[in-house]
């Protein structure tokens, strides 16, 4: 056997290289001299010597060959299974592989790309690990707080050779061989003494993006102390100069006769005097400049004799800081743009803002009539009319007039059909609801209970049916009186619904009957003494109709909350549907290319209060007197 090789000159035995693996597989031939013990050379191996060659590789290799082994071959079932739960995690119906760092498996990925060969290692399971950015592999950068050396240190000085330093300096930076320093005739090694100092060695820095461009980097904020030392003693010096000139004035007198004199007492002092001047050098204040600025916006060359216009005003406010509330207007930073009011939802008026947003500029004087001639422009065009606002403006102002003209004959025509054919003119010629609505000069007065004490009380509305109609000579109604579960007639006690009215005879016979019915039912008490067992049924009979009655009330009370809290709900839901109707009605009337993005969009099932709002709210542009009732 060939052991450089690894493998028969016949090829019997060969080694396969797996990754770092090997794999030996015997090939057996007819013609291997090996087998059939022929053959002379140093590559002729007999039957016993390849089994003890077999034998020894088995046991070298041990386990590995049982690792690698080709994995059992699936069943149709199984198969069958797997196709399912695939199909089963691609319509996410079933929760998707975990890789072995807890991290999910996209579904659709290839199974060539997730899973591990068998080869490498059947155990593992499949994974994204390779697919992933190497931590091995990533470049390495500094930190921001590195930044290079800066300054030597004045005070180590070394005075004694140290082991591994240059032998003819004696720096511990370098060797002799890169020595920059004149070859000595006897080198520090040998003598110990003037030692050179270790030369300053800088650090390697390998800066991302952000660090390559920070300005601020290696910056000592020390160093901003020095200037701030500086002007304090500047300013301390102006200060004692300033004292010193004073105690010199009133060491002289200047300052005494200069306030006695008449000039200054009159105020007819002269600007341009010296002492004047001399105050003026001395107050260096940033007040005294004041008038010296530049206007803002403007800069004045004094050279060129010319005025440079700024970039932009500094006493203008940023649109995004005008409203900082993150609902408010948004604000584009790409084409520096807020096309909506940033004050929208805090209560001012538009007129009365300094910015009321980019729309707000846009659609002010003649811009709206502007393009609705255009939108009739495009429209007409559309039609067959050759009209163009640029190319004919004339023209088209002449046919956009004419048409709001038949429009509006065509609105009214189309109105006095339907109510010739319907009627309902004298719902029209109702007054406005400001008026319907508006304060009256009727004085009323009302209790503290709600009753009215003085003046009309107000009427009560009506419905369809008839109402206070009385019969056979009745004062009150049916129904306006009520008794032991009966109605009747309050003003006779009756209870017979078409009977003739008896009036106060009446009420005395129904007493009457009542008094004599108490009566008997005393006689018959009388008569007839209770036992014991009676009177027990008696109370429980009682004690059962008490609690149905408490029962009914109970129910009564909650039926009654939940129709309180389904009328509240349904309030609510058309004051939302009213809100949004409001809401899709603006955006229609914003230009399409100009409408602000709705990235945000609650997506949910509606409630049974939004359905009905929406069915309440719901436009019907079939119905005739659609156009009249505001939709």
């Amino acid at each position: 056997m060939c052991r450089s090789s690894g493998r028969c000159r016949m090829g019997c035995w060969e080694r396969e290289e797996v990754g770092s693996k090997h794999r030996w597989s015997a090939s057996f031939m007819s013609g291997c001299p090996g087998v059939s013990g022929g053959g002379t050379g140093e590559g002729q191996m007999t039957m016993s010597a390849a089994a003890m060659d077999a034998g020894s590789v088995a046991t070298l290799s041990g386990s590995k060959e049982m690792s690698l082994e080709e994995p059992k071959k699936m069943t149709r079932e199984d198969w069958r299974k797997k196709k399912e739960l695939e199909e089963q995690r691609k319509l996410g119906n079933a929760p998707a592989e975990v890789d072995e760092e807890g991290k999910d498996i996209n579904p659709h990925i290839p199974q060539y790309i997730s899973s591990v060969p068998w080869y490498i290692d059947p155990s593992k399971r499949p994974t994204l690990k390779h697919q992933r950015p190497q931590p091995e592999k990533q470049k390495q950068y500094s930190s921001s707080g590195d930044w290079y050396k800066r300054g030597v240190k004045e005070n180590s000085i070394t005075t004694k050779y140290r082991k591994g330093a240059c032998e003819n300096c004696g720096a511990m930076t370098h060797k002799k061989k890169d020595c920059f320093e004149r070859p000595r005739r006897v080198g520090a090694k040998f003598t110990g003494t003037n030692i050179a100092p270790d030369e300053h060695v800088q650090p390697q820095l390998t800066f991302d993006y952000d660090g390559k461009r920070d300005r601020w980097n290696g910056y000592n904020p020390e160093e901003h102390m020095k200037i701030v030392e500086e002007y304090a003693k500047v300013d301390l010096a102006k200060r004692t100069l300033k004292a010193q000139k004073l105690q010199e004035e009133l060491a002289s007198g200047k300052l005494v006769e200069q306030a006695n004199s008449p000039k200054h007492q009159w105020g007819e002092e002269e600007p341009n005097s010296q002492t004047e001047k001399d105050h003026n050098s001395e107050d260096e204040d940033e007040d005294k400049y004041a008038d010296d600025i530049d206007m803002p916006g403007q800069n004045f060359d004094s050279k060129r004799r010319i005025t440079v216009r700024n970039l932009r005003i500094r006493e203008d406010i940023a649109k995004y800081l005008r409203n900082l509330d993150p609902n408010s207007a948004y604000y584009d930073p790409k084409t520096r743009a807020m096309r909506e009011n940033p004050y929208a939802n805090a209560g001012k008026n538009p007129d009365e803002v300094s910015y009321a947003g980019d729309n707000f500029v846009r659609y002010t004087g003649d811009t709206i009539s502007m393009a609705q001639t255009q939108l009739f422009a495009w429209e007409a065009y559309d039609k067959g009319s050759e009209v163009h606002l640029q190319a004919d403006p004339t023209k088209l102002e002449l046919l956009y007039k004419s048409f709001k003209v038949k429009k509006e004959d065509f609105k009214e025509q189309q109105k006095e059909s339907i109510l010739e054919k319907y009627g309902g003119q004298e719902h029209l010629d109702a007054p406005p609801a400001e008026l319907l609505l508006a304060q009256t000069e009727d004085y009323v007065e009302y209790s503290r209970h709600g009753t009215v004490i003085k003046g009309q009380e107000r009427a009560v509305a009506s419905s369809k049916y008839e109402e206070d109609v009385k019969i056979h000579n009745h004062t009150h109604i049916w129904g306006s009186y009520w008794k032991e579960g009966r109605w009747g007639y309050k003003c006779c006690h009756s209870f017979f619904k078409y009977s003739y009215c008896t009036g106060e005879a009446g009420k005395e016979t129904a007493n009457s009957e009542e008094c004599i019915i108490n009566d008997t039912t005393g006689e018959e008490s009388v008569k007839k003494p209770q036992t014991l067992m009676e009177m027990h049924q008696e109370k429980l009979k009682e004690e059962k109709k008490k609690k149905k009655k408490k029962r009914k009330h109970r129910k009564s009370s909650s039926e009654s909350d939940d129709e309180e809290k389904k009328h509240e709900k349904l309030k609510k839901a058309l004051n939302a549907e009213e809100a949004r109707l409001l809401h899709v009605k603006e955006i229609m009337q914003i230009d399409e290319r100009k409408r602000p993005y709705s990235s945000i969009y609650e997506t949910r099932e509606p409630t049974e209060e939004e359905m009905e709002a929406y069915r309440m709210k719901r436009q019907r542009p079939d119905d005739p007197m659609a156009s009249f009732l505001g939709q």
